[in-house]
């Protein structure tokens, strides 16, 4: 009885969090978008889809994605080739220059990118500022490492035999790849794809920096509906595409997980990375050096000398000026932002952490019953839902919402902490899941069968062993809650900026005083969220092999 009660309250406490802080705010505003007078009301609806902006937006967004998806797996299967199945020195410093984009801040990479094509910038005599192809380099810079470790954690557990084979009786290089290799890796590639497709329909923050008004997507299109025109039923109707497209990614992905996950119990234990050879690994090698090189390190090395650039030549002049309020909509220094970020950060590790703690260890029991293994399948599916739903759709929801009784949070800190909890615990729970997936039932048989209580068990097999997965999962939160910008944008007081914030508002004034300060502040956030996730991928179990 104690043991149900007390999985009971692992499930319900977490519930009850993701109802009060993202269904409700969330459902609200879709709501309030059908209501007129009381009463149910499709005119909005309507009137948002007559217009011709909404289908613009719709379009642009969905070219986006999928460019930005093709253009990602293009470039990254190569990458986890080269990173997962060939052996060469350096080959973990690549691994991590590949992951840091990831885990940056959606204002830094903006204003990366837009250093680099600003009149002053090395390719600002090409035209690129504001276009289609700026923003879809962006989206790959993003979403690179997703598909090199979503593909390269499959393709390093696959057997070799079956090419080996195919290669002995004849077959060539060609289609050895074609018809065993591809096959094989096809349910890694196409959930990655899945993945990245939800990351780039649902980008912020470079398309606010990158895109300007030519480019909105479904995501700006909500920010400026709401907060701009007030219009709640347009900002409604375009949350609830959104949620169709998120419901449709996250539901072939999982999907597609359950495949690979299947695939992967044929694989054998054993490495089967080979020594790296040029003739064999050119074209993979090539590939991987011109993105990293050219892609991922010149935009930050451009963020970073720009931030060094003054009127009179190189120096620390705008970092200095970090500790200056400037004047203006400015009203605090970016230390003070910095240390706002700071703060809010580590409350919501702290939340995400511990509610996801919970989630993973309920979600991973294995249920004798049909029914308790589909209601555990479905409560997993509702804790990945704040991954893709529009971060500003729930900052407005909780601006409208939480602001009354039964539940007035207007004043109080904690509405930002707990926005950037919501968006950091679908990753909590997807690198402590697989950690407690992995252990052998058998342990758990043994120490009851020593003697050892429910309780017993779990401290001593699954929360000793869990803990192994936990300075990953605590640096993917704190990362993810330093740099969040969407959510964040709406519910940030503002004599209470945080540095994501911040950057987008210096580099919104014109002056090169301003611009410098915030390729400084934005080198500083990059930094930052770098060495978390630096020292935390150092931690990282083998078992945390998927996002």
């Amino acid at each position: 009885m104690g043991r149900r009660l007390g999985w009971t309250l692992a499930a319900a406490v977490p519930l009850a969090f993701l109802g009060v802080f993202f269904a409700w705010p969330v459902a609200t505003l879709v709501a309030r978008g059908f209501l007129d007078d009381g009463g149910l009301s499709w005119a909005g609806f309507e009137a948002v889809f007559a217009a011709p902006r909404t289908w613009r937006v719709i379009g642009t967004t969905l070219a986006q994605a999928l460019a930005g998806t093709m253009a990602s797996v293009a470039v990254g299967v190569p990458g986890a080739w080269l990173l997962y199945r060939t052996r060469f020195r350096g080959r973990w410093l690549v691994r991590a220059l590949v992951t840091v984009p990831f885990v940056l801040p959606s204002v830094v990479v903006g204003v990366a990118f837009k250093s680099l094509v600003i009149s002053t910038g090395p390719l600002g005599g090409l035209g690129l500022d504001g276009s289609f192809g700026l923003i879809v380099a962006s989206l790959v810079f993003f979403n690179y490492a997703v598909v090199v470790r979503t593909v390269g954690a499959l393709w390093a557990a696959l057997d070799p035999r079956t090419a080996e084979a195919a290669a002995t009786l004849g077959a060539s290089p060609a289609r050895v790849w074609w018809t065993v290799t591809l096959p094989a890796l096809a349910p890694a590639i196409a959930s990655a794809a899945a993945l990245v497709f939800l990351f780039c329909a649902s980008a912020y923050g470079v398309v606010m920096v990158l895109g300007g008004a030519g480019y909105g997507t479904i995501e700006t299109e909500i920010w400026f509906l709401t907060s701009q025109l007030l219009d709640l039923r347009g900002a409604a109707a375009l949350s609830i595409v959104q949620l169709v497209v998120v419901a449709a990614c996250l539901i072939v992905s999982n999907h597609l997980q359950a495949r690979q996950a299947r695939a992967q119990k044929f694989a054998t234990d054993a490495a089967h990375d080979a020594p790296w050879r040029w003739r064999r690994d050119w074209p993979t090698t090539l590939v991987t050096a011109a993105v990293v090189g050219g892609l991922l390190l010149f935009p930050i090395a451009t963020l970073l000398e720009r931030s060094l650039r003054t009127a009179s030549g190189h120096g620390l002049d705008h970092y200095l000026a970090l500790g200056s309020a400037g004047g203006g909509p400015l009203t605090v220094s970016v230390w003070q932002a910095a240390a706002n970020s700071l703060r809010t950060a580590t409350l919501a590790t702290v939340l995400a952490v511990v509610l996801g703690l919970l989630v993973a260890l309920v979600v991973s029991r294995r249920p004798r019953t049909p029914s308790g293994r589909r209601a555990l399948g479905v409560l997993d599916a509702v804790f990945m839902l704040p991954l893709g739903v529009s971060a500003v759709t729930v900052g407005f929801g909780f601006l409208i919402t939480l602001n009354r009784p039964p539940l007035d949070l207007r004043s109080s800190m904690i509405l930002v902490p707990i926005a950037q909890a919501i968006v950091a615990l679908p990753l909590v729970v997807r690198v402590l899941l697989p950690v407690l997936r992995a252990i052998d039932p058998r342990l758990r048989e043994a120490a009851q069968v020593l003697g050892a209580g429910p309780w017993r068990v779990l401290a001593s097999v699954d929360l000793a062993l869990v803990s192994r997965g936990l300075g990953l999962a605590t640096g993917f939160a704190f990362a993810t809650s330093l740099g969040e910008f969407g959510a964040t944008s709406f519910l940030a007081r503002p004599d209470q900026p945080t540095l994501p914030v911040m950057v987008f508002r210096l580099i919104g004034r014109p002056g090169l005083e301003s611009q410098g300060m915030a390729m400084a502040a934005a080198v500083v956030l990059a930094l930052g969220c770098a060495v978390v996730m630096g020292i935390a991928e150092t931690m990282r179990p083998k078992e945390a092999t998927t996002w």
